[in-house]
Order: C-alpha cells, then sequence, then structure tokens
C-alpha cells in the first residue's frame, strides 16, 4: 500500500510512553516539593494547590523521550502511518459531507500505551482499537496491530487502514445521528444483540464506509498493491464474532453476536469498496444482513 502520497493529518495526539495515556504523575524530588511549599508560603498561596498545579502541567507533558505535547516523534513511521490514513479519511469524508450539503467535522486519533483514560472512562490496551463518542475520538495501541497479525491471523498495511477507517466510520455515525438511535434504543431497554440487531448492524455500516473510504481513496491515490484488500478480508475473517467465539469458547452463539459473523464483515467491506456509495451502506433498511 503506497500510503505515503496521502496528507497528514495534524489530529493525531501522541501520548505513548505516558501512564495511563496521560503524564507519569508528579515527578518532583524532595527538594523540588521543598522549594513549591517554601515558594506557597511566601506568596500566601496552600502548598497543596501549586503541588496541585504542577502535576496537571506535568500530566500535558510529552514523556522524556517523546516531542512536543500531543506530537508525533518525527521519525515514527508507525506515526506517520496513522496520520497519513487519518488524513485521508479526512478528505474523504469531507468531500462526501460538502456533496450533501454539510460539513465534516474530524475525529481525533490517539495513540496510547497499555491503558488510557478517555471521556468515555478508562480501557486497556486489550479491548482494542476503540472509538469514544463522549469526546469524538478515535483510541488505538498500536500493540494490536502486532496481535492482529500474530494472534488473529489478518494484519498488514490495509488491514491496519481498514480498522482505522472503521473506527472513523463510528465517528460518521456519531456526526448522522446512528450512534444517538441504537443508544436509545438500548436505554429503553431493548435488545441490542443478535446477529441481526442493530448493534451488529451499526458495526456493520462502520465496516461498509471502511470500504467506502477504500473506494474514494483508490481513486484519489491508485495506492493499492497486489494482496492489499485479500488483507482486509483476511482480517474482518479474523474479527468476526463466529470466529472470535469459536476460538474462545469452542462454540458460535448467534444471539451474543455485536460486530458481525465474518461473512457479514466481508460482504458489507465489499459492499462499501465496490459502489463507492453512502447509500448502499444502510444496514439498517437491510432486510438481511
Amino acid at each position: 500500500m503506497k500510503w505515503r502520497s496521502a496528507r497528514r493529518s495534524s489530529n493525531v495526539q501522541d501520548v505513548r510512553g505516558r501512564r495511563g495515556g496521560g503524564g507519569g504523575g508528579l515527578k518532583l524530588g524532595l527538594g523540588g516539593v521543598a522549594a513549591v511549599v517554601v515558594i506557597g508560603l511566601l506568596l500566601g498561596k496552600s502548598p497543596m494547590e501549586l503541588l496541585g498545579l504542577v502535576a496537571q502541567v506535568q500530566q500535558q507533558m510529552p514523556a522524556e523521550s517523546g516531542g512536543p505535547a500531543g506530537a508525533p516523534p518525527a521519525d515514527d513511521e508507525a506515526s506517520q502511518f496513522v496520520a497519513s490514513i487519518l488524513g485521508e479519511t479526512e478528505d474523504v469524508w469531507s468531500a462526501i459531507f460538502q456533496a450533501s450539503g454539510s460539513q465534516y467535522t474530524p475525529a481525533k486519533l490517539v495513540l496510547f500505551t497499555g491503558q488510557v483514560q478517555s471521556a468515555c472512562g478508562g480501557a486497556s490496551a486489550a479491548v482494542g482499537p476503540f472509538y469514544c463518542p463522549a469526546d469524538q475520538k478515535v483510541y488505538i495501541d498500536l500493540s494490536f496491530f502486532e496481535q492482529m497479525e500474530r494472534r488473529l491471523g489478518g494484519g498488514g498495511d490495509f488491514a491496519e487502514a481498514y480498522v482505522i477507517a472503521h473506527e472513523v466510520g463510528h465517528h460518521v455515525q456519531t456526526l448522522t445521528g446512528t450512534s444517538a438511535r441504537v443508544n436509545d434504543i438500548r436505554r429503553r431497554g431493548g435488545n441490542v444483540e443478535g446477529a441481526q440487531g442493530p448493534l451488529v448492524r451499526q458495526e456493520l455500516q462502520a465496516d461498509c464506509y471502511a470500504g467506502l473510504w477504500a473506494h474514494h481513496a483508490q481513486r484519489r491515490h491508485a495506492w493499492l498493491e497486489p494482496g492489499d484488500l485479500e488483507e482486509a478480508m483476511n482480517t474482518a475473517t479474523a474479527i468476526g464474532d463466529d470466529t472470535l467465539q469459536r476460538q474462545g469458547q469452542g462454540q458460535v452463539v448467534p444471539d451474543s453476536f455485536t460486530h458481525g459473523s465474518a461473512a457479514q464483515r466481508v460482504r458489507w467491506f465489499r459492499i462499501g469498496f465496490e459502489s463507492g456509495e453512502v447509500e448502499r451502506c444502510d444496514t439498517f433498511a437491510a432486510n438481511s444482513l
């Protein structure tokens, strides 16, 4: 995949190496603490208040080996790749929204290590990439891509691009009100799970949106190489509910599906990729998925 031809987004926030996806906590030594106490007394301020302010500032500072706060290291190819894919999703969706008479508001993407705090709560790398509608950010621990290749049978640069585009698809659903409708069903006590349920339809639409993005990105850059599409299909298969359930518990329970089967995920990605039309991604109107 010739991803270097894409524009790199400035909406990547790199907090890798920071404890909890934020700062590493208060790092003052005893001398530093004493100095803050003395300054507080001289200024008539509470030393504890000043220490709290110092901690907040340090939480916003990068790790010692990093660059400026929120900026990916200049020589880090992994973050450059993510920024390029995110930039292309911004350009594609901006054009699609503009054609319909509306404006696309880009999501931000947070790279973290181990665990992170989002507006949706704390999360560890074990949950995989996720989108938080409360702060409109995508969160990714890049180790997921290594696990995807080593343990799940997926992987490759276009497969990684598919995962990012899928999460951005959830952002599109937030902007268009689709996510709010699914959440409303859940709040009213409705069942959202199951192979034909609203949650699966939401996830499959995000897969279709990822395919739609890939369609337009390919037309813009002709950047796909032999085997790239197969990488995405292998990954979609590897993270299907039936595949994961079979590996994890030895049996498939369609009533508990939340993301769709391998075949469903492949099908809806292909619908988006082959058509390039937003209307074709209306999984909620489909009689059968």
